[in-house]
């Protein structure tokens, strides 16, 4: 399992980053800036919980007026290699944010917010204050989606998500998303991947609250040029799990009759948590078509309750009469976004967005050292 992001903010960071402050800031007490981060209670705090007491500690040991404190900041993340960037250095943004709402600081707020997104994201210190100064801060943001900077244009679309991870959620324009998709006109062809991905993940947000309009934006969008075709694809996924007919129309998976499902079984009975289970089966299509090949899974919850979670297998061209076979293996091992409970669980195949069969199988508890080195023996 990957190292937890937090687990990033820990001693050695913590030094390191007291010694390039003292080397702009002699007068800095380093100590006392570390000492008053990792406190007993340390261990037991998520990622943004670390990152706003590395931003409270940095309110205490620069000093108190904001300009000042900022002029430090800048000398001390201008000390980073050119091209650095590192989702851990998110306390610069988050300094503006705590300490730069004010209206009489907006100039330097924005100058240092758009200064520090290249070397990590300003992504969640805009929000704050999206809510607090509305239209003025996506003027803002429209003027940073014409920004020669990636960085600083994917900010214009990532700051304004509706629904961001890890964010405060914009109830306004969850309500009321024009504002933001003005922004996401100015991005949809944009040359960088990276500002590309954000348009489509916001694109994605505001299909959960209102996909009759996504639906309107992909059929006005689609078939522009290959860049926005990507966003509106990659924009509309949670409307294409969810078998939008419209939408499997537009991106030509419209057909459900003329494609034939045969011999879907499973591996085996039942799988340990841990393990895998496999499945195959096979696909023919009448006549050529465009086929789009997912699968869900109905998990048991804790509760003993099932949640359903839909993957893709592929999208592709069948000619007439054409004829593929498929296997596919699940994983069952526990993720830091999934655990995995025993009982009764099911697979389900889904080709353009029509369920085509379900099996169910058993997930059993994970096996000890002890049976593991049983199995082996056998």
């Amino acid at each position: 399992m990957p190292e937890l992001l937090k687990n990033r903010y820990n001693g050695g960071f913590l030094h390191g980053l007291a010694l390039r402050i003292t080397a702009v800031y002699p007068s800095f007490q380093a100590d006392a800036f570390v000492n008053g981060i990792m406190d007993e209670t340390w261990d037991a705090l998520g990622l943004k919980a670390r990152m706003r007491r590395i931003t409270v500690n940095l309110g205490r040991y620069l000093p108190t007026g904001y300009e000042q404190a900022l002029g430090i900041l800048d000398k001390v993340i201008a000390g980073y290699p050119a091209g650095f960037n590192d989702f851990s250095f998110m306390f610069f943004p988050d300094f503006v944010e705590v300490y730069g709402q004010e209206e009489r600081h907006w100039e330097l707020s924005m100058a240092a917010l758009e200064r520090y997104t290249p070397y990590s994201s300003s992504e969640f210190a805009v929000r704050p204050f999206i809510m607090r100064y509305e239209e003025r801060m996506m003027r803002q943001m429209a003027a940073w989606a014409g920004h020669g900077n990636e960085h600083v244009r994917r900010l214009a679309s990532e700051g304004c998500r509706p629904l961001l991870p890890w964010g405060q959620a914009l109830e306004g324009f969850k309500k009321d998303p024009l504002p933001v998709l003005a922004i996401l006109e100015q991005l949809k062809a944009d040359p960088s991947p990276y500002v590309r991905k954000s348009v489509a993940n916001n694109l994605n947000d505001i299909s959960k609250n209102h996909p009759a309009l996504v639906v309107k934006i992909a059929g006005e969008w689609y078939g522009k040029g290959e860049r926005t075709d990507w966003i509106v694809k990659h924009g509309c996924r949670t409307l294409l799990k969810q078998g939008n007919r419209e939408l499997l129309g537009l991106f030509g998976f419209a057909d459900t009759d003329g494609v034939r499902v045969g011999s879907f079984a499973l591996g085996a009975a039942s799988v340990f948590i841990g393990g895998d289970i496999t499945f195959s089966f096979t696909i023919e299509a009448k006549k050529a078509t465009g086929v789009r090949l997912e699968y869900a899974i109905e998990y048991v919850k804790t509760n003993g309750k099932r949640s359903r979670r839909i993957f893709q297998i592929s999208e592709l061209s069948f000619k007439g009469n054409e004829k593929k076979c498929y296997t596919r293996a699940h994983s069952f091992a526990d993720i830091s976004t999934r655990k995995h409970y025993p009982g009764t669980h099911s697979v389900t195949l889904i080709v353009n967005g029509a369920e085509r069969g379900t099996r169910e199988f058993e997930v059993l508890p994970q096996k000890t050292m002890m049976e593991r080195s049983l199995l082996r023996r056998q």
